[in-house]
């Protein structure tokens, strides 16, 4: 008889995956501290640096491409003098995903309108916003189970900015809600997924000057 419990553990990582790409966003809002992304008007692109990875329990979900693209705001909407600021993106896409145990394989679609609040502060942190059903994952083998992410109202994945040349993002065991739906076997309770990934984001209109999260 096949193991339910692998499909608990694949949903909960494969969901894990999907979120990572909101990982181009920065962590959870801190302390409402003056903010600015510079520099303003930049078009913005976050690609992953190595492999994605999300696990739970003795599943590993791995991501080999995973990016995103957007635009700070132009000035003055690139700064906040008492909190956070919000960045647009677009859905992001992952290519290359894949599953640590035989049979199973992952597809995820993302859509709606996406976007990065982030909060200057020791660490730089944020939030990064999914809209509602923003991200459907979709396992096909053994049996067919359905996972939506953020599936009765936005959510938002927790994450590090540290500015640099690349700036990186890094997401370290972020959790995000879930709905999952489908065959025999599909874990109808899970809640929750987790995901780990660090992304390098560039500027793509001027690239020899970083993406910044500063006062």
């Amino acid at each position: 008889m096949f193991d339910s419990k692998f499909f608990a553990r694949t949903a909960l990582v494969t969901a894990g995956c999907a979120v990572a790409a909101a990982s181009v966003g920065i962590g959870p809002a801190a302390a409402q501290a003056s903010t600015t992304v510079s520099p303003a008007g930049a078009a913005v692109q976050a690609t992953n640096q190595g492999v994605f990875k999300a696990v739970a329990g003795g599943v590993t979900i791995t991501c080999n491409t995973s990016t995103a693209s957007g635009n700070v705001p132009a000035a003055p909407g690139n700064t906040n003098p008492s909190g956070p600021v919000t960045v647009p993106i677009n859905a992001p896409t992952f290519t290359g995903c894949s599953t640590s145990m035989w049979g199973v394989s992952a597809t995820v679609t993302t859509s709606g309108s996406w976007s990065i609040t982030g909060q200057n502060g020791s660490p730089v942190t944020g939030t990064i916003n999914i809209p509602t059903g923003g991200m459907v994952i979709q396992t096909s083998g053994f049996a067919s189970c359905k996972v939506v992410v953020a599936p009765t109202g936005p959510a938002s994945l927790a994450g590090t900015w540290t500015n640099g040349t690349p700036s990186t993002v890094q997401a370290t065991n972020s959790p995000a809600p879930i709905k999952v739906t489908g065959s025999w076997g599909c874990p109808t309770s899970a809640t929750t997924g987790s995901v780990t990934g660090t992304y390098q984001v560039t500027n793509t209109t001027t690239p020899s000057v970083p993406i910044t999260v500063g006062p």
